[in-house]
């Protein structure tokens, strides 16, 4: 009971302290730390060398080639206006009038391509300020807008999205990120559907309010920025998802693998890695396309590709970190206690018992990509075992946890809320309220669904 004790205050000081602003690359491993005391583990460096460590730089091994392909491909499209230019063209043509919904599709077609939703946001912040000025609009219902484009629908639902959440669960039930596209589409398209109808009633609602005074937005108008022509800035975005596509579906399963079976590269089958090849081989195609359709662009292109290096390293640790922190957990006698707990609920239904894990620790994390790898790496070949055993397709387990972890993931102490209220200048008392409705209730109402379909009828 101690240890189980210990377990909850851990993970409740992780989340209060992480909401007050301290970084997990400290929290995690003092935290786990503290829990392994109160669960009488005193071999305390061997927990922190020997377990933590050891699963931080297992996640570092498996997916720092995303987070970095990511990162530089998010900077050039930014750098290059690229980025801009999507968004304003949206904008232009939907007018004033449409202002939540072009922001939205703007954000939407930036991170389905693969830009990140830092970029996405210094990108169309600016543009937003504007349209919602000449709309009437308030601009507390930027960050909400935001959100639902950047990070909810593209983020987990839709098939083919390079974002990372997507690529987590492959590798621990053999898929690419194209598993269950039916299924995705369905949540997609509820989380999209229930995000605009709570904008759309709160602007409704707020008729007349305006803009509201803030003059430190920047006086930006939508054809500011220089940037290459519309389908050039698009050709990279379409580059990512079909050459995913091509190469997971066609390419790949026509390579001679064997020799991955050999010890010097891992003991793995082609199916263990042909996702996270597929989305390496997308992206990198994608930023040299960037490169040489923008070549006349480029004020200094080192600068681009490294400042894009540098911001895939804080991501990637902090969410390392944190599947390093459930790692150690995981290690303690008390969560036996807890994994018996969540592996109780629905035990005729291994797909309720994984959206649940998936979920709670997505929001104890305050991370999608840190709650759903700490619960596949604890439980994932378990709920392989049980789907196989119930005849659930690994496609439907993979979308499932995909979707899952997008859910309590945006509670208030999530740091991808809080630097993008800092980008819009805004607090967690004006604009939460739309981001927890879209990011929260609209993508568990979309797993709500998904859980219906994927029991009724399978995976498709």
């Amino acid at each position: 009971m101690i240890g189980v004790l210990g377990i909850l205050i851990s993970l409740a000081l992780l989340m209060y302290l992480a909401y007050r602003g301290i970084n997990v690359l400290i929290l995690a491993p003092g935290l786990a730390l503290l829990a392994a005391l109160a669960s009488g583990e005193t071999r305390l460096l061997a927990t922190y060398t020997q377990i933590f460590m050891a699963s931080l730089g297992g996640f570092l091994v498996k997916y720092f080639p995303l987070f970095l392909l990511g990162a530089i491909f998010g900077r050039l499209m930014s750098d290059s206006g690229a980025a801009a230019v999507i968004a304003r063209s949206i904008v232009n043509r939907l007018g004033a009038r449409r202002a939540i919904l072009a922001i939205v599709l703007s954000c939407a077609i930036l991170t389905y391509g693969g830009v990140s939703v830092f970029v996405v946001a210094f990108a169309v912040y600016p543009i937003a300020t504007v349209l919602f000025r000449e709309g009437g609009l308030p601009k507390r219902l930027i960050p909400g807008s935001i959100v639902l484009g950047a990070a909810t629908f593209t983020m987990t639902a839709l098939p083919g999205t390079p974002a990372v959440q997507n690529a987590i669960p492959m590798p621990f039930f053999g898929t690419d990120t194209f598993a269950a596209p039916g299924i995705g589409v369905v949540a997609g398209l509820v989380m999209l559907a229930f995000g605009l109808w709570w904008l759309d009633r709160r602007a409704a609602r707020a008729a007349g309010e305006g803009y509201g005074d803030h003059p430190m937005d920047r006086a930006e108008s939508p054809q500011a920025e220089r940037g290459p022509g519309l389908w050039v800035a698009l050709l990279p975005i379409v580059a990512v998802i079909v050459i995913n596509w091509t190469v997971t579906r066609f390419v790949i399963p026509s390579m001679d693998a064997a020799y991955l079976a050999e010890k010097k590269f891992g003991g793995v089958s082609l199916n263990d890695v042909r996702g996270i090849w597929s989305l390496i081989v997308a992206l990198t195609i994608a930023v040299v396309l960037v490169v040489l359709l923008n070549r006349s662009r480029w004020r200094d292109l080192k600068t681009s590709v490294n400042d894009g290096t540098m911001s895939s390293l804080l991501p990637i640790f902090n969410t390392a970190s944190e599947v390093g922190y459930g790692s150690v957990i995981a290690s303690l006698a008390g969560f036996g206690v807890i994994q018996g707990f969540i592996m109780g609920l629905w035990p005729s239904n291994p797909l309720i018992s994984e959206a649940i894990s998936v979920n709670v620790l997505a929001g104890i994390t305050g991370s999608a990509s840190g709650g759903m790898s700490i619960a596949l790496n604890v439980l994932g070949a378990r709920y392989l075992e049980l789907g196989t055993a119930a005849g659930i397709s690994p496609d439907l387990l993979h979308r499932i946890a995909a979707i899952a972890s997008g859910g309590l993931d945006s509670l208030p102490h999530n740091g991808a809320i809080i630097t993008l209220l800092g980008i819009c200048r805004l607090g967690h008392r004006e604009s939460y309220l739309d981001i927890f409705m879209v990011s929260v209730a609209g993508p568990i109402l979309a797993l709500i669904v998904a859980l219906i379909l994927g029991t009724a009828f399978g995976s498709f």
